[in-house]
């Protein structure tokens, strides 16, 4: 009897949490729509501090969501991010914090590589385009194609990028396979890949049925994968190094 008055309690702070979570999430988008409108005409307009000031406000909102869930964090190996080079970092995907996380944790927030259907999400949507993200469509091949194009495009101008090589979220402590798209589009451009292991971040909402739960995150910056010189077996397996490299990072 008293476990169970013990878990309703805790479901009901879960939910009271989630609930100001999300009225956060979009009420703070909408306080922040004039920042966005000069974050889009500083950008138009090329201004020198364009992306200081996108990021700016990008790390408040994302941090605020981080503390707002109770959310802890170590990062480790911050010294392994290539200085002054634009590289793919390629974390393991295990719940939808993983996309706050690496905003607030790498160097500096880079654009992602983010699935078509984020387009729908209203001021999302345009805070993403000033970070350069690139939309993919993975029910289309073709379509697919297109945007990985698009994103080797931004690393050739010097700009790094998130990519999910899962293409999905595990849910949970598994991986699932590393797709080869993130992969090709670093040889191509010949850009170093950052492995980075992420380990905790389903636990604050994928283990909870998406109720909100204070939780401890554990980022691992792994060296980089040089891509420029690679041989074609080398690139063949880089998605399955890559994986391995987190799987031993994560314990497993």
């Amino acid at each position: 009897m008293i476990n169970k008055i013990i878990m309703k309690e805790v479901c009901a702070v879960a939910l009271l949490r989630t609930i100001v979570w999300f009225l956060y999430f979009f009420g703070a988008l909408v306080a922040l729509i004039p920042k966005m409108r000069t974050a889009q005409r500083k950008k138009a307009a090329g201004d020198a501090d364009a992306k200081a000031y996108i990021d700016k406000y990008v790390c408040q909102w994302a941090g605020t969501l981080v503390k707002l869930a109770g959310v802890t964090v170590t990062v480790r190996g911050r010294e392994n991010i290539p200085a002054g080079r634009a590289a793919v970092f390629t974390p393991n995907h295990q719940g939808d914090y993983d996309i706050p996380l690496m905003l607030l944790y790498l160097d500096e927030p880079h654009g992602l590589v983010a699935k078509v259907e984020t387009k729908k999400i209203p001021l999302v949507r345009t805070w993403m385009e000033l970070l350069d993200c690139v939309f993919i469509d993975r029910d289309s091949p073709r379509k697919a194609m297109e945007a990985m194009r698009q994103a080797q495009t931004m690393l050739e101008q010097g700009k790094s990028m998130v990519v999910f090589p899962e293409g999905t979220r595990s849910r949970g402590d598994q991986m699932n396979e590393f797709k080869a798209g993130a992969f090709r589009m670093a040889c191509k451009a010949g850009a170093p890949v950052v492995p980075v292991a992420i380990d905790g971040s389903y636990k604050i909402m994928e283990a909870n049925h998406n109720l909100m739960k204070p939780a401890h995150v554990t980022i691992t910056i792994l060296p980089p994968i040089e891509t420029a010189g690679m041989d074609r077996a080398a690139q063949h397996a880089l998605g399955e190094e890559t994986a391995a490299r987190i799987a031993q990072a994560k314990g497993h």
